[in-house]
């Protein structure tokens, strides 16, 4: 643990810096969606909106209403994204060997256990088996442009606290 850590200083870097770090991984899918291939792509809600469901569901017994579906779904990215900030941030602080990589190693490792592990398995989206390679490369790149941007918006973030 650095000798200069704040547990609470880091929590409040993470959460901003895990909203920035959204925007930029947003931002770089709407870039990225328009040179994707649609080919065997599927009209089914994507993950954020399935959780997004699953939330509403247990909470109303009703499902999120079709015109609100959109902004559910970014509503779940950006807290999903603002709560792994949250954890960047206190680990940052605790264990500074978590920023290695300029944000990578946490990228690749929220990559490996939301896509290929957590929605798979909660049933938001196919296995790992049965989505086409270049799916696995845009959610990866998705994911590096979220952790970079992550630890590039904590420590500037985190200096100025």
């Amino acid at each position: 643990m650095s000798h200069n850590a704040n547990l609470a200083k880091g929590v409040v870097a993470g959460f901003a810096a895990g909203l920035v770090a959204s925007l930029a991984m947003d931002l770089f899918q709407r870039a990225a969606s328009s040179l994707q291939s649609d080919e065997g792509g599927s009209d089914e809600d994507p993950a954020t909106v399935k959780a997004a469901n699953a939330v509403a569901r247990q909470a109303t017994g009703r499902s999120v209403p079709r015109s609100a579906k959109p902004a559910a779904g970014e509503v779940v990215h950006y807290a999903t994204g603002a709560g792994l900030g949250v954890l960047y941030g206190g680990l940052a602080e605790l264990a500074p060997v978590t920023t290695a990589g300029a944000g990578a190693g946490y990228a690749v490792a929220t990559w490996a256990a939301l896509d290929e592990g957590a929605v798979p398995a909660l049933g938001w989206g196919p296995k790992a088996t049965e989505t086409p390679l270049s799916s696995h490369a845009y959610g990866l790149a998705s994911h590096l442009i979220y952790g970079v941007t992550l630890e590039f918006a904590r420590r500037l973030i985190r200096e100025r606290l």
